[in-house]
């Protein structure tokens, strides 16, 4: 039977969690799928139990990539896929049984959105990470498709291994991208740029599993400075179309991080203005009581201290700024 859904598992040295991983695939209400392995080059361990597997279950498809890194074996899974749609799996995690379903009839019953991602259920296995905690609160707490347009700068709006999307996505706007920058956030970012509509179900359909190990952990291409790099990229292509004063914009934060995180967007044309602080002591910006009424200027927030783009967000709100018209949080 062709396969509606292809799932595209790629692993490296995860014989601790693969099995798991892919019982949980397997596990699955919805049954019209194939599930793609992609050998990255593991250990022996590793393509064992993915060999068992595809001996053992017709709807596996073992592969291997042999050029390093996750956006390739991610692309090996793309050129290989038979199904209309795409669902990405992490061999950290672990997938609820209606995971598959519930994604597969939203788009179905849906056919203006592309793309559609879920909650997760965070399950440490290191000391428990407050910063983790927070991104995974933050990242559960919106779901429609205008809040991840709005909030698309501050951080990865879907976590990867939850999305599910159009084949037609990829082949128009291409796969990952291989380079310096974190390839999950850039291709949702890509997608976003070219129109694309991005939904989240408001339930808790993987087990987002933290180990030490993990890529955003370990790897310089999920550093914080890798992804404002990758934000100054699409968010000059978003000023154009919703900036009434592109390139010109303000910053929020006049501190010597937030100057320098503006200068990736100096060099992608934006024009800065200037900045905006909370403090009366910075000669070279203005006080964020002294604010101008709306429509004279767009502000981009760059502060990333805890719980500080909510406080600006409603600052502004009680100033009647509109979000995505006066100002958008980029941090």
């Amino acid at each position: 039977m062709h396969p509606e859904v292809s799932v595209i598992l790629p692993f490296f040295n995860a014989e601790l969690s693969l099995q798991r991983a892919i019982d949980s695939v397997l596990q699955q209400s919805f049954t019209t799928f194939e599930l793609l392995l992609i050998n990255n080059n593991s250990t022996v361990k590793s393509e064992e139990i993915a060999k068992q597997a595809a001996q053992n279950d017709s709807h596996i498809v073992l592969l291997n990539e042999k050029t390093p890194g996750v956006a390739n074996a991610m692309n090996c899974g793309l050129k290989n896929a038979r199904g209309r749609f795409i669902s990405r799996m992490d061999a950290d995690d672990v997938a609820h049984p209606e995971k598959l379903q519930k994604q597969y009839n939203y788009l179905e019953n849906n056919p203006s959105v592309d793309f559609v991602g879920s909650e997760v259920e965070y399950v440490p296995h290191i000391e428990e990470n407050k910063g983790f905690r927070r991104f995974v609160d933050w990242v559960n707490s919106f779901h429609t498709p205008e809040e991840i347009k709005l909030k698309q700068f501050i951080e990865i709006p879907v976590i990867n291994p939850t999305i599910f999307f159009r084949r037609q996505l990829f082949e128009k706007y291409g796969g990952c991208r291989d380079g310096n920058f974190p390839e999950d956030y850039e291709m949702q970012l890509r997608y976003l740029s070219h129109g694309a509509i991005m939904a989240k179900l408001p339930e808790k359909l993987l087990e987002w599993h933290d180990y030490s190990t993990r890529l955003t952990r370990t790897d310089k291409r999920y550093s914080t400075e890798a992804f404002f790099q990758t934000k100054a990229v699409y968010f000059k292509q978003w000023s154009k179309k919703n900036n009434p004063f592109h390139p010109n914009i303000w910053i929020w934060g006049a501190g010597r991080k937030t100057r320098q995180r503006s200068a990736f967007l100096q060099e992608h044309g934006l024009n800065i203005e200037g900045y905006i602080d909370i403090k009366k002591t910075k000669p070279d910006a203005i006080f964020y009581k002294e604010l101008p009424q709306p429509g004279k200027l767009f502000i981009v927030s760059m502060v990333t201290n805890t719980g500080a783009g909510e406080k600006i967000r409603e600052f502004l709100h009680q100033r009647n700024y509109c979000e995505g018209k006066d100002f958008i949080l980029m941090g």
